[in-house]
């Protein structure tokens, strides 16, 4: 069994606090169960993982990924030379 180190859950349990009372629209878990996308309704990604750190052990991993805002309307100002 691997273990896993303490701040790797802590990481994990801030990054999945953010998906909190959210809604899942989508599920997928890679087939060689090393991955795990969940997307939500509002557009939040998280992707759980496990990739081998430097030291070849095992290393969960995980990023939350908020889509990109909606351009808005830049605000134009001028300047007056002398």
């Amino acid at each position: 069994m691997t273990h896993v180190s303490l701040q790797d859950l802590r990481r994990v349990a801030d990054a999945l606090k953010k998906l909190h009372a959210g809604t899942v629209a989508h599920a997928a878990m890679r087939s060689d169960l090393r991955q795990l996308r969940i997307e939500m309704a509002d557009g939040l990604l998280a992707v759980i993982g496990v990739n081998l750190g430097e030291d070849g052990q095992p290393r969960l991993e995980i990023d939350v990924i908020r889509p990109a805002a909606a351009p808005t309307a830049q605000l134009e100002v001028r300047f007056e030379s002398a």
